[in-house]
């Protein structure tokens, strides 16, 4: 490797998919607000009653509130800085402000699959195991499995960026609309193997670990619904399918990001580098709290009656 190489130091990126699409920018930006508003409402609405109804001070609609929360999370880590690039031209970022965003979204994807496990498992036990249920996950334990997840999630996704960051870049054109860690890794000319060995591990070890706990919860909760009276199995397999729904957005759209990078190569790449993370990381960051709102029933009766008290407040 030449000198030249070692010595590059870049400091600003430019995000090529912003000006892919700046013929229509003003579109996109309207959609990326409008996105950001009406999941910013739900997610809003969502945890103003979890904290505020005591009948819904239960581990699952805690767990609910914590995962709008994220979601809520990734959204304006997104939506945003998409919406004010697209509506003042600007189509670089910073390093810094690249490490940043990279941080906020690798940070929502990887919690988010640590969450939808709590949430697999506290369905599991409330259906399989009914009468210990209130003593095996209580709010405290379940907050407490959150915080401590969370926190370990904030580390191992520093460590991934402080990896990234010891790196050397020759490039700064990013095919996407905005930074993320796999993006960077293509234009880095010095030695990723660390990096690449850490991320890999990483990604099976939680993925097959996560995957592997959900999918023997919900089994055996279906299972178990099976052997139950015919109302409650239809309350619990309707919670279930809820569960089963948003967890099924979540991975599909996940798969839908990473399928682009095997078609990184050939002359539709840059389209497809753009195209799929806008569509992808739009749905995957906006839909859960509109599932859980309107699906689970107790949630959607408590925002109705608030919305129903707030329109009443404005015609007085």
């Amino acid at each position: 490797m030449s000198s030249s190489l070692k010595n590059i130091s870049v400091t600003n990126f430019v995000l090529m998919g912003l000006i892919e699409i700046e013929s229509f920018g003003y579109v996109c930006a309207v959609l990326a607000l409008a996105i950001f508003s009406v999941t910013l409402l739900m997610t809003s609405m969502i945890v103003y009653v979890t904290w505020t109804e005591k009948s819904l001070h239960e581990p699952m609609y805690i767990l609910i509130c914590i995962m709008v929360m994220n979601v809520m999370f990734g959204n304006a880590s997104y939506f945003p800085k998409l919406a004010i690039d697209l509506l003042s031209g600007c189509s670089t970022i910073s390093l810094t402000g690249c490490l940043c965003q990279s941080f906020c979204i690798e940070l929502y994807g990887t919690y988010e699959i640590f969450t939808f496990t709590t949430m697999a498992y506290d369905r599991y036990l409330a259906v399989g195991h009914p009468l210990r249920y209130h003593t095996l996950m209580t709010n405290f334990t379940t907050q407490t499995i959150s915080l401590a997840l969370y926190i370990f999630n904030v580390v191992i996704v520093t460590v991934g960026i402080l990896l990234t960051l010891r790196l050397t870049f020759c490039g700064v054109n990013i095919n996407n609309v905005y930074c993320e860690a796999m993006s960077l890794q293509a234009l880095v000319c010095n030695d990723i193997t660390i990096t690449v060995i850490y991320r890999t591990i990483l990604t099976l070890f939680i993925s097959i670990g996560c995957l592997l706990v959900i999918m023997y919860c919900y089994i055996r909760t279906v299972v178990i619904c099976l052997k139950l009276s015919a109302e409650s199995s239809q309350k619990a397999i309707h919670t279930l399918m809820t569960h089963i729904l948003a967890f099924s957005i979540y991975i599909v759209t996940l798969l839908f990001l990473n399928f682009r990078y095997s078609l990184s190569t050939g002359p539709i790449s840059t389209k497809v580098d753009i195209i799929i993370p806008l569509i992808g990381t739009g749905i995957a960051t906006s839909v859960n709290p509109l599932i859980y709102g309107m699906r689970t029933k107790a949630l959607r009766e408590k925002i109705v009656c608030n919305l129903y008290k707030i329109v009443g407040k404005s015609k007085e």
